[in-house]
């Protein structure tokens, strides 16, 4: 569970973790299914660096870029399929220069681990989809991060109250092993969602599975159903 910690000054192949195996992770004592622990999960003390493939070397984080493509709003009334070539694009001192909104919430691994009470500092992701619409009938989005690797959302769970593009964890600016300089907080779903070294997103008209989910992992994910797995998909 997520609380916004309310409004502060301005000021993650790579993803929070891969979602199969069981790295018998250390436990908190508190059993599955309480203190907000969603099934088959148990507490972990420490958020553990956990990623596929290298951690970028982030020479010039001024020239960082976000792109913002497909499927779009680009007037009242009027909808077009945009390429990378014709994206929109924020940049790092545009993420810092908006709203900016604290986030604790636990985070949860396909692993079958989770840590409680992680703090995040970042943008709204719902202010970024509301500066960028999607077009009419739009319903999923494939996010992306550095060397490509790719993650399937839903819109709802992309513009809900608690997806952020995080910049700080613990009140400090990310390292590169936890995702610097912007890392996709999807705290209500398995943590592949959100990857780190974030570099946008594509509007789709039909859905697309992204990395782990072309490799036999849910398109959804929600921890709280346990939807690790495509055959549970219905």
């Amino acid at each position: 569970m997520a609380q916004t910690q309310g409004n502060v000054p301005p000021g993650t192949g790579n993803t929070g973790g891969t979602p199969s195996g069981d790295p018998s992770p250390a436990s908190d004592g508190l059993p599955p299914g309480q203190d907000g622990l969603p099934p088959g999960q148990t507490w972990r003390s420490e958020l553990p660096v956990m990623h596929y493939g290298p951690v970028p070397k982030v020479k010039d984080p001024d020239k960082w870029l976000l792109w913002f493509w497909g499927w779009s709003a680009v007037g009242p009334g009027t909808d077009r399929e945009l390429d990378l070539h014709h994206a929109r694009t924020l940049t790092l001192a545009d993420i810092r220069s908006l709203k900016q909104t604290r986030l604790v919430s636990d985070l949860h691994c396909g692993q079958k681990w989770s840590v409680k009470g992680t703090s995040w500092q970042g943008v709204l992701a719902r202010d970024i989809v509301e500066r960028f619409p999607p077009g009419e009938g739009v319903q999923n989005v494939m996010v992306f991060a550095e060397y490509g690797y790719s993650a399937t959302v839903r819109l709802e769970d992309l513009t809900s109250s608690e997806a952020l593009l995080a910049t700080h964890l613990d009140g400090e600016p990310l390292t590169p092993e936890h995702g610097f300089p912007i890392r996709l907080i999807l705290p209500h779903l398995y943590s592949w969602k959100g990857p780190k070294w974030l570099r946008g997103w594509e509007y789709l008209r039909d859905p697309r599975r992204g990395f782990w989910e072309e490799r036999g992992y849910h398109i959804t994910g929600d921890p709280w159903h346990e939807e690790r797995y495509s055959y549970q998909e219905v």
